[in-house]
């Protein structure tokens, strides 16, 4: 083996239980594991990457990565956390996002090779849907008591007084439903290991009672914890929701800025889980951050990487341009490079005023794009005074009173930036309609 799996998860963060004996297991030679994903969504968010990184980490240590995309789980609901069952997928659907997940994975992991480790794909869907519900009670079901499954943390959590909920009979055989998948994986596979969060601890024992029970084999069980921001809001989420993998729902852009974001005690915990930058490189960047926090060095370290990573070097540097324009120097070049979509995402919040197009066409004096036309300043006075103390700028170019605005500044065929000083922006939205 490449690396020792186990000891590279401890020293990363990334390890909450393991059974015991699945380190020497794993170091016996090859072994598979597999993770469970949902495909409720035809993207993967950044909620699911822990698990990613774990099947990455477990390739790289010379071991064969599985992939679960939970189908016909995915049609249940898991109560682990959850208080709602979720809603049935139809199988073109299920497909498609099945799809689109294994693109996302393949930039993690090795799917084409010939080598013996490359990664696999499944559905749970494609071995559950011909088992009849007679078939599963009388071979799966008699092997587990309701002792044994009401004992679970999750279900004891659900059919408590507290939650006020309850459970559903569907939920409540959901440990049984992934407990019978770790027993297919293991007579397919070889599959010995289930990895997942620690919220799923209960669900993989099941599973490794199956196999013990059933084919008096023996399966392991590994979780990593969940992922907590220092401030206690939820990781992974924004206030106009999750941070999708797919560029399409959350951009390139708005994914840089997220991690870019992260609180100083966050981003030294995320840069262990979220790279694979080496434990002397990250403990080098740690060190250097703590000298000169205000550089944010580690931030933009995991801002880059994982950018690359999700997305790809040129998106990485388109991102850092945009930031650029907003938070550091840039020229009106790099901002006429901004897509429509990104010049809006940069500047979300600044404010805006509508003008019709033709009003640009004919040309707008400084005078009355900066005051009477859009109330970016409170008067023609102020505008001129502005004006002559070389404080605007049209596009990140500074300009005078003897500026005309016209259809040759705008971006994207459509925006004009104003600037007064470094932080005071207003864009003009030229309307064709």
């Amino acid at each position: 083996m490449a690396t020792n799996f186990v000891k590279e998860l401890e020293w990363r963060g990334m390890l909450h239980d393991v059974m015991p004996g699945t380190e020497e297991h794993l170091l016996s030679g090859m072994q598979a594991a597999y993770v469970g994903i949902d495909p409720t969504a035809d993207s993967l968010h950044i909620g699911h990457l822990v698990g990613v990184m774990m099947l990455r980490h477990f390739q790289m240590a010379g071991h064969k990565p599985i992939g679960l995309v939970g189908g016909a789980t995915g049609m249940i609901g898991d109560p682990s956390g959850k208080s709602a069952e979720r809603n049935l997928l139809d199988e073109t659907t299920l497909r498609m996002n099945q799809e689109a997940i294994k693109m996302q994975l393949s930039r993690f992991l090795d799917f084409e090779s010939d080598a013996e480790n490359a990664a696999v794909l499944v559905n749970n869907y494609d071995w559950m849907k011909d088992i009849t519900f007679l078939d599963f009670i009388r071979d799966v079901g008699k092997h587990i008591t309701v002792n044994y499954m009401m004992a679970k943390d999750s279900v004891k959590k659900r059919v408590s007084d507290e939650s006020g909920e309850g459970m559903s009979f569907t939920e409540f055989t959901y440990q049984l439903v992934q407990g019978y998948d770790f027993l297919h994986l293991y007579r397919k596979y070889n599959c010995t290991l289930q990895m997942g969060g620690s919220d799923q601890w209960g669900n993989i024992t099941t599973g490794t009672e199956l196999i013990r029970r059933i084919d008096g084999g023996k399966g392991y069980a590994l979780t990593c914890p969940l992922i907590t921001k220092a401030d206690g809001t939820k990781f992974g989420k924004t206030e106009s929701g999750n941070v999708w993998l797919d560029a399409h729902k959350t951009s390139p852009y708005k994914f840089y800025q997220y991690w870019l974001n992260t609180s100083d005690e966050d981003a030294e915990k995320y840069i262990k889980i979220f790279t694979f930058l080496s434990r002397e490189e990250i403990e080098g960047l740690v060190a250097e951050h703590r000298e000169a926090p205000h550089k944010r060095e580690l931030q933009r370290r995991l801002a880059e990487e994982l950018t690359t990573m999700v997305h790809s070097r040129q998106d990485l540097e388109n991102a850092v341009t945009a930031s650029s324009i907003l938070f550091g120097k840039s020229t009106a070049e790099s901002l006429r490079s901004l897509g429509e979509e990104t010049f809006m995402e940069v500047f979300e919040g600044v404010p805006q005023c509508h003008l019709p197009i033709g009003d640009i066409e004919s040309g707008l004096d400084m005078v009355a794009a900066l005051s009477a036309r859009t109330g970016f300043l409170k008067s023609n006075r102020e505008a001129l005074r502005e004006l002559k103390q070389n404080a605007i700028s049209v596009n990140k170019a500074k300009v005078d009173d003897s500026y005309t605005i016209t259809e040759k500044d705008l971006i994207s065929g459509k925006f004009v930036l104003l600037q007064r000083g470094k932080k005071n922006y207003f864009v003009l939205v030229a309307d064709t309609d």
